[in-house]
């Protein structure tokens, strides 16, 4: 009886860069035509469940009968189960395969989502969220893998940087039909749809399937209990970060003890998994000066791109833009993002890693300038170019920070695992303190510019006397009473501040994400020209970069 954990004899082109992965057998051009068709549409299966839910909150808040703090908890609970699945996912692959790897998680996302159809209150829906989370992070490393059987092995950096990418075409896609969605079955049309894409997607897989790879008995008992500290820290921590500016972090007793579990659980975790004799993770290897600063720079990148869900989007919806006006600007945030990842897929050198990272970031700092001097006679088509630069960063970098971390799994395939985590959760994470932090920021800002503008209202200032007489004069024809117009002209003129406000506190805000990205554009700078200068070389990328196991980023707070 053959052993189904023996290793099977590879030709040298076919055999699979780590376990876990497929083998790479050559390919009619046909066949990969095919590949590639079916990595597009198993990795926009799993981004578009997460960013429909994203892109209509509000919709959805009125027929489960719920606040928007409540509400929130959608797309938190698909962070929250996200950020670490990919703890056991490799395993998973390394020990039962990716055939079952594949089928079996196809089959429960579109169980899930059947079971969207029938959700009927906040609690379901939530439960229903967290486990598309799980699946989720499960396809989007299935279509990269589909994607990298479409190039030939000269080609698979680019293969790894297309698939990595084509998942983060989900919310601006998803913000441009989703409303159609909407007028099919009110809520559920959405559902329907994110269905006939997982059904789409099992179909598609089952025809066509993947190469197999080596298989050999992963799993150990101590895993489990890591997985579960290491997950529900993480899930702790994505609770505060999603939830914290909505409900207020100093008045909310929970987000304290939150906070506090979510320490206790990582630290915890991690103290396990640093005296192991066979880690899960590899703290050493996270711990060191070159991941440390990987991850930091991802993590702000990742704060900054935050600016189009956070920043741009909310701002015009301040100004009480909804999405039929908006659509226009999601078609340019679309094609930015279309256009990034054609252009990092072209041009990805795996000797000159750093100049790309340095123009995403410039483009950022320059489309977050532009925006900084909005008013509140601003419109969607002001932002076109704005956006466009902003999308167009938010794809391109992702190849290249990939690339940049991937040689050290390469030299030690222990480290996957490690490496699959760490770029999960600084995207996933990253995007969520980027939400967060701005967020609150424009809160307070917003408070800061209020308190200013009310101290200059003052019935003693002949151009305010005019301007509440002109606001009261509206309502001559509902009211008799002069005090009654006259207490309505006041109403008129404290929204009129409020929003003045908004405005002037989102420029700050946008002010603020341009200096964050300078900063780190000339942080990153200083590293590539150290790097040169003590001729210290830049890792270059594996031939066969097939090991990467990217989360998807934060559907739900990143754009």
């Amino acid at each position: 009886m053959t052993d189904k954990y023996a290793p099977h004899n590879w030709a040298p082109h076919e055999r699979p860069t780590l376990p876990g992965s497929p083998s790479t057998p050559l390919h009619p051009t046909a066949k990969r035509l095919a590949f590639a068709v079916v990595g597009v549409i198993v990795a926009l299966t799993g981004g578009l469940g997460n960013a429909l839910v994203v892109a209509n909150l509000p919709y959805l808040q009125g027929p489960l009968g719920v606040t928007s703090a409540e509400i929130a908890w959608l797309p938190a609970a698909y962070v929250m189960t996200n950020v670490s699945m990919n703890l056991l996912l490799v395993k998973f692959r390394q020990q039962f395969g990716l055939r079952a790897f594949t089928e079996v998680f196809l089959v429960l996302y579109a169980l899930v989502t059947l079971a969207h159809l029938f959700v009927n209150d906040i609690a379901s829906a939530v439960a229903v969220r967290a486990a598309h989370g799980m699946v989720g992070a499960a396809l989007s490393s299935l279509g990269l893998y589909y994607m990298i059987q479409a190039f030939p092995q000269k080609w698979r950096i680019k293969a790894l940087v297309l698939g990595l990418g084509t998942s983060q075409l989900a919310i601006p896609l998803a913000r441009l039909f989703s409303e159609d969605l909407l007028e099919i079955a009110e809520w559920r049309g959405l559902y329907l749809f994110e269905l006939g894409m997982a059904l789409l997607a099992l179909g598609c897989v089952l025809l066509l399937k993947l190469p197999p790879g080596d298989r050999f008995k992963a799993f150990e008992k101590l895993d489990f209990l890591t997985f579960g500290l290491l997950a529900g820290g993480f899930a702790a921590l994505c609770a505060v970060l999603s939830l914290g500016r909505i409900v207020w972090w100093l008045e909310a007793p929970w987000i304290g003890i939150t906070s506090v579990c979510a320490i206790v659980l990582i630290i915890s975790g991690l103290a396990i998994e640093h005296n192991r004799a066979r880690p899960l993770l590899i703290t050493r290897w996270l711990g060191s000066g070159r991941i440390l600063r990987l991850a930091l720079g991802v993590t702000l990148f990742r704060v900054v791109l935050s600016e189009p869900a956070t920043g741009a989007i909310g701002f015009l919806q301040t100004l009480n833009m909804g999405a039929e006006q908006l659509r226009t600007l999601y078609l340019v945030m679309l094609l930015g993002s279309v256009a990034g990842l054609a252009t990092s897929v072209l041009t990805i050198n795996p000797q000159h890693l750093f100049k790309p990272l340095i123009i995403c970031l410039a483009l950022i700092a320059t489309g977050s300038w532009m925006d900084s001097g909005s008013t509140s006679l601003t419109r969607q088509s002001n932002m076109y170019f704005s956006q466009f630069l902003l999308a167009f960063g938010g794809t391109f970098f992702l190849g290249p920070t990939m690339v940049l971390g991937i040689s050290g799994v390469i030299s030690n395939s222990r480290n996957l695992i490690s490496f699959s985590v760490l770029f999960g959760i600084t995207q996933s994470v990253g995007g969520l303190i980027g939400s967060a932090a701005f967020g609150t920021f424009q809160v307070v800002r917003e408070k800061f510019h209020s308190s200013l503008l009310v101290e200059h209202v003052t019935l003693l200032d002949p151009q305010v006397v005019a301007r509440l007489q002109s606001a009261g004069g509206a309502y001559a024809s509902f009211f008799a009473d002069p005090a009654l117009r006259t207490s309505q002209g006041m109403r008129s003129l404290a929204a009129l501040a409020t929003r003045e406000a908004n405005v002037l506190a989102y420029n700050d805000m946008f002010m603020l994400i341009a200096l964050i990205a300078v900063l780190t554009m000339v942080w990153t700078s200083a590293r590539a020209l150290w790097l040169k200068m003590s001729t210290k070389p830049i890792e270059p990328a594996p031939p066969v970069p097939v090991s990467s196991l990217p989360v998807q980023p934060d559907g739900a707070h990143s754009s």
